[in-house]
């Protein structure tokens, strides 16, 4: 029997899971659906190896150059190519089976992060073969990010949408914890290579649950004019919804000046706190901070189920904005370490609030072109911040960087007045 679309403000609607009843909408509802538990479980397994080599190369980059330049360009070269290749992903995920696209791209992805194993191994390995390694692997991430992201969600009911969105954002920050804390252990002790070598082991989780899973099949969409049209059709689609657009709008001014300390942690680390980038503290610190932010994700889909998610953003803003001017300015180790998950908290209150608002509102056959530019803003804009907030570093300071960013999510908090342009509470 097909259940009833619950209001918004139907926070005792219940699904019936055994004996167990779940309230729509929750991370617990979301995972009662085998499908989704499959593929969020083995992508969160290959996720944790991404998190193990993307926040250690930013250690191993610093302490091979001592220079915040080179570490933000190491950073763009990882998560660049999403600010550019992420819409050709998106077409990709809505003409092609984005199964199949995304198993090309994770055994692409798996086979270049062998290649930087094997440079990294050589001691001193040059500084142009690093950045083209890792610039190519952030290519595959680009063309395959998008049909992920466009998948996940069809695997559950549309009433269970905010949970599952809620965990993708719990993934993501769980994977930045164990990642960044299995990584330190092994940096540490042996060296970065087998950090890599680790990492494109863990790709075969993602390829396994692809394959292990079937998955609603959107509808072929031919006809759509040239190349250009499809290109640019989520531009047209964002241009014209303001919901949409103010979202996106918001997502990309906050991933330019207000995330450079997400590429900039290791000069943070060395400079403010006095915590070297190749040590167990500076793991932790990581680790502490990605917790944080999977409390942050998760507490969207557990405690505040039942409240309008453009409701969270404009308070989560202001928090966010006085904890990062808090960690620009503290000094010591230990207030580091209490101010770091807070931060990372309040951060992702904010981003998973505002992908619950999006993925809500959008419709499934136009859902990979929309959300690649999401992952433009969200993936593709924070390393052009890194790269501009490692210059003005070097001319300035790191904390003024950081300044900037928490004056600049003050002004995104007042506007980020949702509900002045949502139809409906998300």
């Amino acid at each position: 029997m097909a259940l009833p679309e619950p209001t918004p403000e139907d926070a005792t609607d219940a699904l019936l899971d055994g004996d167990r009843v779940l309230t729509r909408g929750t991370a617990q509802a979301a995972l009662s659906h085998r499908d989704f538990r499959v593929v969020w479980s083995g992508t969160f397994a290959s996720n944790i190896g991404t998190w193990m080599q993307n926040v250690l190369l930013g250690a191993y980059a610093f302490r091979l150059t001592h220079s915040t330049t080179y570490v933000g360009l190491l950073f763009f070269a990882q998560l660049g190519p999403l600010l550019v290749l992420s819409n050709v992903g998106g077409v990709l995920a809505d003409v092609l089976d984005r199964r199949r696209l995304l198993i090309c791209t994770q055994v692409q992805q798996l086979a270049f992060t062998v290649v930087l194993a094997v440079v990294v191994s050589a001691g001193s390995p040059s500084r142009v073969v690093l950045f083209m390694c890792v610039f190519v692997i952030g290519i595959g991430n680009a063309l395959g990010a998008p049909a992920l992201s466009a998948i996940l969600p069809t695997l559950v009911p549309k009433p269970d949408l905010p949970g599952a969105v809620s965990l993708q954002s719990v993934q993501m920050n769980l994977s930045r914890v164990i990642g960044p804390a299995i990584g330190a252990a092994i940096y540490t002790s042996v060296g970065a290579a087998p950090v890599f070598f680790l990492n494109a082991a863990t790709y075969f989780f993602a390829i396994a649950v692809l394959l292990a899973v079937d998955y609603p099949r959107h509808p072929a969409r031919r006809g759509e004019g040239s190349v250009f049209n499809r290109l640019s059709e989520g531009f047209r689609i964002a241009r014209a919804d303001p919901l949409i657009r103010r979202v996106l709008i918001i997502l990309f001014s906050m991933s330019f000046f207000s995330l450079a300390f997400l590429g900039l942690m290791p000069a943070i680390a060395a400079k403010n706190f006095g915590i070297a980038p190749r040590s167990v503290d500076y793991g932790v610190l990581y680790g502490v901070f990605g917790l944080g932010a999977a409390f942050g994700a998760v507490s969207v889909g557990t405690w505040f189920a039942s409240v309008a998610k453009d409701r969270l953003v404009r308070p989560a803003f202001l928090a966010f904005s006085v904890l990062l001017a808090t960690f620009a300015l503290v000094r010591t180790p230990w207030a580091a370490f209490i101010v770091a998950p807070l931060l990372g908290y309040a951060y992702f209150v904010v981003v998973t609030s505002l992908s619950t608002v999006l993925q809500s509102h959008i419709d499934d056959a136009f859902r990979g072109r929309v959300v690649a530019l999401w992952i433009m803003g969200f993936g593709g804009t924070v390393p052009l911040g890194v790269l501009v907030g490692g210059f003005v570093a070097h001319e300035t300071s790191i904390t003024f960087v950081l300044l900037v960013g928490a004056a600049a999510a003050v002004v995104l908090a007042a506007f980020a007045d949702l509900r002045s342009v949502s139809p409906t509470s998300a």
